[in-house]
């Protein structure tokens, strides 16, 4: 046996008060295995102002005073007054520790704590985010486990307020896990681990019950004592109510009697103690070596070029992803564009090949009122043609021709040979009606002035419907069939867009590309209004608004020429390939 293993470390001397088995006189010092405290398991608990963190520094005290290496992950901030006395690597977030670390520090923090001997106090109240320190406290974890694995070097990792790490409510995060493998697996590969508590109610059992020594400090609260009951016995749940500062029963697996021990006073400055009305004045503290500082400002100067790097990239791929969907909107402007370019031009084509131009598309092949009232006067004249050519043969010979030219007239859907009839802009671009009534098939008798078409008062303006239409010109049919057509060659945006402005009448291109379910982009809301604009869909009605304008675009189509019906039959019928059919009922 070495040495090293039996060293031991004096902490406490023997009380007297009830509760303690153990037999020796009160007064006799209390010493401890340095490897059992280095490699074991250890919970030392007590209510606050019982003296747990005055045992926990006077333990660590007498393992630094025998250059003996700690790890302590001090959650408030309570033992950087042991800098007093040593040389500690105080590591956190704070600016007054020695530098401020994350969890890329985290496998050097393990090296110079097994491999160079440094001391380090791990203080992690300074962040503000818990999730931050507990990747921290669970990487320095896990490389020192890691390291010891090689090393088996005895060494002691102390954790305050433990219960936030292993609770015995609810789930553990990955810290607590890596301390219950150290618990666990550390003692064979020389890694100790003790845990500090004023609630040993909220540490998990599994952890208590498997430690190898343990300290009780003075405990109130029911639910705490009824822990101590359960592992030392109800004469110690009563006893420990009463204990003073710094007293505690002291449970070790070394000894087979529960000892009461009063614990040494910490020699260095108590950082943890209650503020008080006297001057606070914080000591001289050793400072660290600055070698080994530098050595992890280089980590933290790595980490910081990293970040703005990553930050000027960021910034750069902003930029290129906002080009990237200014270039998409404007190839959607362009494919829309193109789309119309195609349709217009075969709307052109057949615009061109088109023999006539009136009146039998969706539901247009009934007739007219003023087509039922043409077939009435003919039936009229026919009838009293007959009724004259009777009287003729009843008067025993034929009708003279002075008789026979008193019928009425017979009205013909032809039109008129003679000068050019009047189209009012129905033809198509560049057709012109011809004058010779033989050639253009009319074979009729141009209409005297007061027998003149357009001028009857008994049948009104002749619709382009009714007429017999010139070459060149379309019918009804082929206009919708043509709107039609550059209407589908849109996608569902437009035809979206296009439904609001039926709806609203008046609107902006904004609102009328969301109501379309698109995205607010002005850019390509203001394009796809653009292409409904070219069309003639709809029209600018001032202050950036716009408004439906396709029945007046029909209108134009017939020169205004088509009645109320009509002209609302034919928008409609334009309207049935954007606007959704309405449910029945509706």
């Amino acid at each position: 046996m070495t040495d090293s293993d039996t060293e031991t470390i004096s902490v406490a001397e023997i009380s007297d008060g009830p509760g303690g088995e153990g037999t020796e006189e009160p007064g006799t010092r209390v010493d401890l295995p340095v490897v059992d405290i280095l490699t074991g398991r250890g919970f030392v608990t007590g209510k606050s102002g019982s003296g747990k963190s005055n045992t926990a520094s006077v333990i660590i005290e007498n393992l630094l005073s025998a250059n003996f290496p700690v790890l302590i992950v001090d959650t408030d901030g309570e033992y950087y007054g042991l800098k007093q006395e040593f040389e500690l690597l105080h590591a956190g977030a704070d600016d007054e520790c020695d530098i401020q670390v994350s969890p890329e520090h985290a496998e050097r923090l393990a090296t110079l704590a097994l491999e160079q001997n440094v001391p380090i106090i791990l203080d992690v109240s300074g962040y503000l985010d818990d999730a931050a320190s507990d990747e921290l406290v669970t990487e320095v974890a896990k490389h020192l486990f890691a390291k010891e694995k090689k090393l088996k070097k005895p060494f002691l990792m102390l954790i305050e307020e433990c219960h936030e790490y292993i609770p015995e409510k609810g789930g553990m995060d990955e810290a607590g896990k890596m301390l219950i493998k150290i618990g666990k697996r550390g003692r064979k590969h020389g890694l100790g681990v003790v845990g500090i508590s004023q609630r040993p109610a909220d540490v998990k059992k599994d952890f208590i019950t498997q430690c190898d020594w343990l300290v009780w400090h003075r405990l109130t609260w029911r639910n705490d004592t009824k822990v101590v009951g359960r592992i030392l016995g109800s004469e110690y749940a009563d006893a420990i109510e009463d204990m003073g500062n710094g007293e505690g029963f002291l449970v070790t697996d070394w000894s087979e009697s529960i000892r009461r021990v009063q614990f040494h006073k910490k020699q260095t400055f108590d950082a943890g103690a209650t503020p008080g009305l006297d001057d606070f004045e914080r000591p001289d503290l050793k400072s660290v070596d600055g070698d080994l500082v530098s050595d992890l400002k280089e980590i933290s100067d790595e980490k910081a070029r990293q970040e703005s790097r990553i930050a000027d990239l960021r910034q750069e791929l902003d930029k290129k992803e906002a080009r990237i969907r200014q270039l998409e909107r404007e190839l959607e402007e362009a494919r829309d564009l193109s789309r119309m370019a195609d349709q217009f031009a075969q709307a052109m084509f057949q615009k061109a090949e088109s023999p006539y131009r009136g009146g039998d598309g969706r539901n247009l092949n009934r007739p007219t009122e003023k087509q039922a009232a043409l077939g009435e006067y003919n039936e009229r004249a026919e009838g009293e043609a007959a009724d004259a050519a009777a009287d003729a043969d009843s008067a025993g010979g034929d009708a003279t021709p002075g008789e026979a030219d008193d019928a009425p007239p017979r009205r013909s859907l032809e039109a008129p040979s003679g000068p050019p009839w009047p189209t009012h802009g129905l033809l198509s671009e560049g057709g012109e009606a011809s004058a010779d009534g033989a050639a253009d098939g009319g074979g009729v008798t141009a209409p005297t002035d007061d027998e003149s078409w357009l001028a009857d008062a008994e049948m009104g303006d002749f619709e382009p419907a009714e007429l017999h239409p010139a070459p060149g010109a379309e019918s009804r049919r082929d206009v919708v069939e043509r709107m039609t057509a550059i209407v589908d060659a849109l996608g569902d945006a437009h035809h979206g867009m296009l439904a609001h402005y039926r709806e609203r009448g008046v609107s902006d291109p904004l609102a009328a590309h969301v109501a379309a379910g698109e995205t607010g982009d002005q850019h390509l809301a203001y394009g796809r209004n653009r292409s409904l604009r070219r069309a003639g869909f709809i029209r600018h009605a001032g202050r950036g608004k716009y408004e439906y304008a396709l029945p007046d675009l029909v209108s134009d189509e017939y020169a205004d020429l088509l009645d109320e019906d009509e002209l609302r039959e034919t928008v409609a019928a334009i309207e049935a390939s954007f606007v959704e059919e309405e449910a029945d009922g509706e």
